[in-house]
């Protein structure tokens, strides 16, 4: 795998090691994924009471871990970009992006390519659920210093960032079942791997692109397709 950070001379970069994120307890999880945009934290203290009736040791652990995670998750709201899945025009916006955020996530596309609108459609599920992660997509076209710096030869190519430095790499479909049909569930699996995401948060089953979804994304030919 190749890793890339962006030099001093062209944007600053973090120079901070990325953060080992710390295990929450599994009855905070699954309240926080059952109310993910919840704005109300009495509401998330009101489900964890419902999931939690034990009066043991873990109960305080428990209250604070819900109040610090839902602490975290109002302030990367707050943060512009965060859950979105946005298209940016120039390389200089990827560089930015990806030396201020603690968490980027980049596709480099051709507009054409079938595999790159279906990897499209993944990444845009997987965006709002993961507000710790900006992800960003860029044409080809219009990113050739970064295209021939990091390697870009097949496409979809999807780079994950971590304090500016390249820390995974997803090119094709090979990755993912080398099918079209993957669930999303899949594609977050590799890039929590990366450390990029911090856990999975879709179910065994979801993110699979429906019939319909499918229609939009299908041309004529294919792709995993090289790019020189």
């Amino acid at each position: 795998m190749q890793h890339f950070t962006f030099s001093a001379t062209t944007m600053s970069t973090s120079t901070s090691s990325p953060a080992t994120t710390k295990h929450l307890d599994a009855t905070v999880t699954k309240v926080l994924d059952l109310a993910h945009h919840s704005d109300d934290e009495d509401e998330l203290l009101a489900s964890l009471e419902a999931e939690d009736s034990a009066l043991d040791g873990f109960r305080e652990r428990r209250l604070q871990q819900l109040h610090e995670e839902f602490a975290r998750a109002q302030a990367q709201r707050a943060n512009l970009g965060s859950g979105t899945y946005e298209d940016v025009q120039d390389e200089k916006a990827v560089m930015d992006i990806t030396t201020s955020n603690k968490n980027a996530v980049v596709h480099f596309y051709h507009g054409d390519f079938r595999r790159c609108k279906i990897l499209d459609s993944h990444l845009a599920l997987l965006a709002p659920k993961h507000l710790e992660a900006r992800f960003i997509r860029i044409e080809v076209e219009k990113a050739p210093f970064l295209v021939e710096r990091l390697g870009v030869r097949v496409l979809p190519c999807l780079l994950a960032f971590v304090d500016g430095k390249q820390v995974g790499r997803v090119e094709g479909f090979e990755r993912l079942g080398n099918t079209d049909t993957f669930r999303t569930v899949r594609l977050e699996e590799v890039l929590v791997a990366t450390e990029v995401l911090e856990r999975v948060r879709f179910a065994e089953d979801g993110g699979v692109l429906g019939d319909g979804e499918r229609k939009k994304v299908e041309v004529e030919e294919d792709s995993g397709d090289d790019w020189d």
